[in-house]
């Protein structure tokens, strides 16, 4: 039986025995025919190759994670946010005036949402492609200045035909954004740092989201001092498309992996290479041309890869929904448009506040990101249902604006599986897949979120705030289940390493030495997965 058969049925004993075995008694390797190749050269490779990496003090360490922190971090901050307005900002666009004055009609608004992430979903694919081929940094920058400008483009349209076809091309180069930022934090980060680093990024969701919307609010609120012919929502694309353009010309300089940048020297680089081996995931090196089809066939008989999918549409079903139609939602609690814009605020920052909490809690202890996951489900599945029963009457606005607010939580059970991507997924082409069959579900959790939100059923929206309620429902047992998953794997690891009297420095650094290898979490049976 194969190593990658032998971990999808999780991970029968005797390979697992005779895999540890024959690496520590190398000299035996032609007597032992009951490994397959794989596992062989795994093992092999493990034993006999020395990778010689320089060693660095912890005050070295320390001193490039500031550094690498202080170039990454703000920027990534602010591209994800722009990102994330970009795209969600036609649900404000439409209390301005947006479908008034394009003439949209029916299920066109609703469209406008469906189309971008259909492109998003079928260029999701050849994007991560591209950004795993070429340089990582130049590609994402270039997407985003072609995104920028589409966006401010949208400001000029006049129809439904114009709107369709520039949400369309958004999709098309909006989709690398968000996997192309998870790769890159897998390439600078150890695995203990992956979630808390990419919290930061993820909380610009909320925190860019805060100055935006009173930005956005200025905008709008300007309609009273230019009159009736003023629309407001054409002038949010032209500051949020403007926005986009000069950041990323700006990430063109900045943004890459370890090898691609030029804001390291040439010793830093080999020590943020060493710093990143221990997550045994691979190298960061992109413009690679090697694909491997068997890492390819590991992906569908990974149970793993099947619950990240799954996790990602039902956390997306309603995000599909919420960022279509939350402001016209509010608006049908009996707020202004402005109201609305000013009432996101709270939400955000109790978002922001959040984020900061759970970024702490998993830089400092271990194994906490999937029950975070799992608790912050339940918050918004409380206040769907509170969103489905209450009627809108004056009297019940602010407890429906409250069972709104709830629904805030539901972001981290997306974000955190994220990050359990380059923390758990080793093998270049593995999660290179992974990663977009994860965003192939955000994608269609999407489209379907914005459908289930049908203009017939205005105001109040019932089916699908149900709908909602039933995807959070779901999601909370799929990621009970991917834990459990996990959980077994490492015990039953942990307990054959034991028995073959392997030490945990031993197992440490065969898993560095057959990750830099590019071997994948299967065919490593050194690796751990984090929770």
């Amino acid at each position: 039986m194969s190593q990658v058969s032998g971990d999808a049925k999780m991970m029968d004993d005797s390979p697992l025995k005779l895999q540890i075995a024959h690496d520590r008694k190398e000299e035996e390797s032609e007597k032992i025919q009951t490994l397959d190749s794989s596992e062989q050269a795994s093992i092999a490779e493990g034993g006999i190759q020395d990778a010689t990496v320089p060693e660095y003090s912890d005050a070295e360490y320390k001193k490039l994670k500031r550094k690498i922190d202080r170039y990454l971090l703000p920027l990534m901050w602010l591209c994800y946010g722009i990102q994330q307005i970009d795209k969600t900002s036609l649900g404000t666009q439409a209390i301005f005036g947006l479908r008034e004055d394009t003439g949209l009609v029916g299920q066109q608004y609703s469209w406008l949402t469906t189309i971008f992430y259909l492109t998003y979903l079928v260029f999701e694919f050849p994007s991560n492609f591209i950004i795993q081929r070429y340089l990582m940094g130049k590609t994402l920058s270039c997407y985003m200045i072609v995104w920028g400008v589409i966006v401010l483009s949208i400001g000029f349209a006049k129809n439904f035909t114009h709107l369709i076809v520039l949400r369309a091309l958004q999709g098309v180069f909006e989709c690398c954004i968000s996997p192309g930022f998870i790769l890159i934090i897998g390439s600078w980060y150890t695995t203990r740092e992956h979630a808390s680093r990419s919290l930061v990024f993820q909380s610009a969701n909320a925190g860019f989201g805060i100055i935006s919307s009173l930005i956005l609010y200025g905008i709008g609120s300007s309609q009273s001092l230019h009159g009736p012919e003023f629309q407001p929502w054409r002038y949010m694309s032209y500051y949020l498309g403007s926005l986009t353009i000069l950041t990323g010309a700006t990430c063109l300089f900045i943004l890459g992996t370890p090898s691609e940048v030029r804001w390291l020297s040439a010793e830093e680089k080999k020590m943020a290479h060493a710093r990143i081996m221990a997550n045994n995931t691979g190298h960061d090196r992109t413009g690679i041309r090697t694909w491997k089809w068997k890492q390819a066939r590991e992906c569908l008989i990974d149970p793993c890869f099947w619950f990240a999918g799954a996790n990602a549409f039902l956390s997306s079903v309603p995000n599909g929904g919420l960022t279509t139609f939350a402001a016209i939602i509010n608006t049908g609690f009996g707020f202004s448009n402005l109201q609305a814009i000013l009432l996101d605020i709270p939400r955000s920052a109790i978002s922001v506040v959040y984020f900061v909490v759970i970024g702490i809690a998993c830089s400092k202890w271990k194994n906490l990101r999937m029950y975070f996951m799992m608790f912050s489900v339940v918050p918004p599945f409380i206040g769907f249902i509170v969103l489905s029963l209450l009627p809108n009457e004056p009297q019940y606005r602010w407890t429906k604006w409250g069972g709104y607010v709830m629904t805030v939580t539901s972001v981290i059970g997306l974000f955190l599986a994220w990050t359990l991507i380059p923390s758990n997924v080793a093998g270049r082409t593995k999660r290179t897949i992974t990663s977009s069959f994860t965003f192939v579900g955000y994608c269609v959790g999407n489209i379907v979120g914005s459908q289930i939100f049908n203009y017939k059923d205005a105001p109040r929206y019932i089916p699908g705030t149900t709908g909602c309620a039933i995807a959070f429902g779901l999601e909370f047992l799929v990621i009970l289940m991917w834990r459990l998953t996990l959980v077994l794997r490492n015990r039953r690891r942990e307990k054959l390493l034991r028995e073959q009297g392997f030490t945990e420095e031993d197992r440490v650094a065969k898993a560095q030495l057959l990750g830099e290898q590019d071997y994948t979490d299967f065919e490593n049976v050194y690796f751990r997965y984090t929770m």
